[in-house]
């Protein structure tokens, strides 16, 4: 007795799998416009990049901003929740958030998770703030020490399988720079537009520095959406091309006073620009 399927029905099967993963590829987008608000999480670890204003206890900063004017170019209001490295995935994916733009870079294993535009709205690396007197100056100094970092982290496994460091994870990376403060590591490992603006304005990190000239992991900052949102993707990504085009994140990246510039905002707006 034959077990293979009728032709037929197994074309059936298959213009019937490709119409679900269309509407599921459609649900978000749909949600969007039916409720008139996209719900963005955003990371806000403190810096220019993003943070809690204490005064108002709204989140400001590089990655609200972001959020706030995408909800806008697509007609819709913005929910902006907090998430943490630790969880922020996990938000995207259970549908809390519609939509992550949480300093979470782009890698392979998160590419096979989820779907992100591709079009990329800033680079990052990571980089090590220690101590100034503790005589790290290159990621090789960490093999063999204890290192604080954000549970989630990209950096986690290149610190630990290249470098050799034991690393030790924090939900926040408030907490893991404390643990730092409070010498249960010799260097905290983070975003480098986290590390930088807070050695710099900060009277209370004098005492600390980032003497790696490199960073680690240097890879392009994407917005994500779930996986197979096909649709959702492609609008997201025409906004983040517009940023470019118009010269809005320069802009925006100069209001907040971020430093040093990225040079990847001039190379993109460049491209789309001028599209060859």
């Amino acid at each position: 007795m034959s077990l293979s399927l009728p032709r037929r029905l197994v074309a059936t099967l298959a213009v019937s799998l490709l119409s679900l993963n269309a509407a599921w590829a459609d649900a978000t987008l749909d949600r969007i416009k039916q409720r008139g608000k996209v719900t963005i999480g955003v990371a806000a670890s403190g810096g220019p990049f993003g943070s809690v204003d204490p005064a108002t206890q709204q989140l400001v900063g590089w990655n609200p901003e972001l959020a706030r004017d995408l909800a806008k170019r697509l007609g819709v209001e913005a929910e902006l929740v907090h998430v943490q490295p630790s969880n922020r995935v996990q938000f995207l994916q259970q549908g809390k958030v519609d939509l992550l733009i949480a300093s979470m870079e782009l890698n392979p294993e998160r590419g096979e998770l989820l779907s992100y535009a591709p079009t990329p709205f800033y680079r990052v690396g990571g980089t090590a703030a220690v101590l100034k007197r503790s005589g790290i100056r290159q990621w090789e100094d960490l093999r063999g020490k204890t290192v604080c970092a954000s549970q989630g982290s990209s950096y986690i496994k290149p610190l630990q399988e290249q470098y050799g460091a034991q690393v030790r994870g924090y939900k926040t990376a408030a907490e893991s720079l404390l643990a730092l403060r409070g010498g249960q590591c010799v260097a905290a490992v983070h975003d480098a537009t986290l590390i930088h603006p807070q050695l710099r304005s900060n009277p209370e990190w004098a005492d600390y520095a980032a003497p790696i000239a490199t960073e680690i992991l240097p890879a392009p900052s994407v917005i994500w959406a779930r996986k197979g949102e096909a649709d959702t993707v492609a609008v997201v990504d025409k906004v983040v091309q517009e940023w470019h085009r118009s010269g809005w994140l320069i802009a925006t990246e100069k209001r907040l006073g971020i430093t040093p510039p990225q040079p990847v905002l001039v190379e993109l707006q460049a491209r789309f620009k001028n599209p060859s």
